[in-house]
């Protein structure tokens, strides 16, 4: 018996029944379950990692309630596909009493002006929307459309759920079952799919259809399958969560954290170029002015990468992540751009003081513009006392040094020049 479709795909349930996991969402009291059984869907947003059910989900959800369902990948779609669904939806007769469902999978890969176009039929109730995104959506969707859509959290799969599910497979597939197959040892399946249980089913079809063999072992597993057991999508929340463990360990000076989850980043594929742009935003970020020799080296790091690429580049990585774990650091830096952009958001465009303006022309000299500006370099030290910021904040301090070597250095020579300006 031959079939050319992928066993995962055979395997997609179609009714809650028959879904296994998320029951958070569809055991006795969940929030999903009970939705539709009242038949009361509202637009959606699933979040979750590859493989745990999002679009099956939207399929169950439009069989469940018999609507009209419409189907779009923002890969592949634009705002002229959007459209073009949405006036199908108006049009369609069963509209008058019931919503289509429109599914957008990895939505996050929408720009803002396809979300934008959705915007009104969502609101309206012309169509109930359900995306689908690997990312966080507080980031990857617009606000306005955010606020209309209910976000349901999926979760990974557990191990007992994948053990149902390969169980369910060799139990109930028919071409499994015509092959007599036997998963004696279920461990290295479960391991290599990572809680992504389409990759589970597609790993045991591989192993399956390779070795020609019905009694699956952990062995054989291994054998056959060459990708790594680490759970790492370089295209999804993975992507983000194994980065921001890297840049945490740094910024809590563990090197040998840091150095793991940059480990996995590499057997995952990651461009090394991302990962060198993430050391060189935390040389800046977490450590700052407490070592600032840190940034040059986060630097010659990307540089490196750039001109080397894998594996050897690996080896500079790894240099410079440790390094970045083992300084002393700092978020002085951070924490005063972030204060002066709220001081910029609250007090407006307050104007530059007239000493400091530029005069190219003879209107703006007229005008006093730079009159009475004081050069420093003509001064004792190359300081002198003048005003820089505008009137109405003047004395504000927006970077309060930290309690470290570099910026104790620094502290020193600002309260040595300022006096008691900005109490240093």
């Amino acid at each position: 018996m031959q079939n050319s479709t992928p066993l995962a795909e055979r395997m997609r349930p179609l009714s809650i029944e028959e879904y296994i996991g998320q029951k958070h969402l569809l055991g006795e009291n969940g929030i999903l379950k009970n939705a539709i059984k009242q038949k009361m869907i509202p637009s959606i947003i699933f979040w979750g990692p590859p493989g745990v059910g999002k679009t099956t989900l939207a399929n169950i959800i439009a069989n469940s309630l018999d609507r009209p369902f419409y189907s779009l990948s923002a890969i592949s779609s634009g705002v002229k596909d959007v459209r073009e669904v949405i006036q199908k939806a108006q049009s369609n007769e069963l509209f008058k009493s019931q919503a289509p469902i429109v599914f957008i999978d990895e939505i996050h890969r929408f720009s803002k002006s396809q979300q934008d176009s959705l915007l009104a039929a969502v609101e309206k109730g012309i169509i109930i929307l359900i995306g689908a995104t690997t990312e966080n959506p507080s980031f990857e969707v617009i606000s306005a459309l955010l606020s209309r859509c209910q976000v349901l959290v999926l979760k990974e799969h557990s191990k007992e759920d994948l053990e149902l599910l390969l169980d369910k497979a060799v139990k109930e597939d028919e071409l499994l079952q015509s092959k007599k197959i036997n998963i004696k040892e279920k461990e290295t399946l479960i391991s290599y799919s990572g809680g992504d249980a389409r990759r589970l089913l597609n790993n045991l079809d591989t192993v399956i259809s390779s070795s020609g063999k019905n009694i699956i072992t952990n062995e054989l597993v291994k054998s056959i399958l060459s990708q790594s057991p680490s759970n790492f999508d370089k295209d999804g929340e993975q992507h983000y969560d194994i980065a921001s463990a890297m840049i945490k360990s740094i910024r809590g000076s563990d090197p040998n954290a840091a150095v793991y989850w940059l480990a996995r980043m590499i057997a995952g594929g990651e461009d090394p170029k991302f990962i060198a742009r993430r050391l060189l935003i935390s040389a800046s970020e977490d450590i700052g002015n407490a070592h600032p020799q840190a940034l040059s080296i986060a630097l010659d790091c990307f540089k490196s990468v750039e001109l080397i690429g894998y594996p050897e580049c690996e080896i500079i990585l790894s240099q410079a992540a440790s390094y970045l774990a083992s300084c002393p650091k700092s978020n002085a830096s951070y924490k005063a751009i972030k204060t002066a952009k709220r001081f910029v958001q609250e007090t407006g465009n307050l104007p530059v003081p007239l000493h400091l303006r530029n005069a190219p022309t003879g209107l703006m000299k007229q005008m006093n513009y730079g009159t009475d500006y004081k050069y420093s370099h003509d001064f004792p030290g190359h300081f002198v006392n003048q005003e820089y910021l505008p009137e109405k904040i003047s004395g504000f301090k927006f970077y309060e040094p930290a309690s470290n070597k570099f910026e104790n250095n620094l502290r020193a020579y600002l309260k040595s020049i300022w006096k008691g300006k900005y109490d240093y």
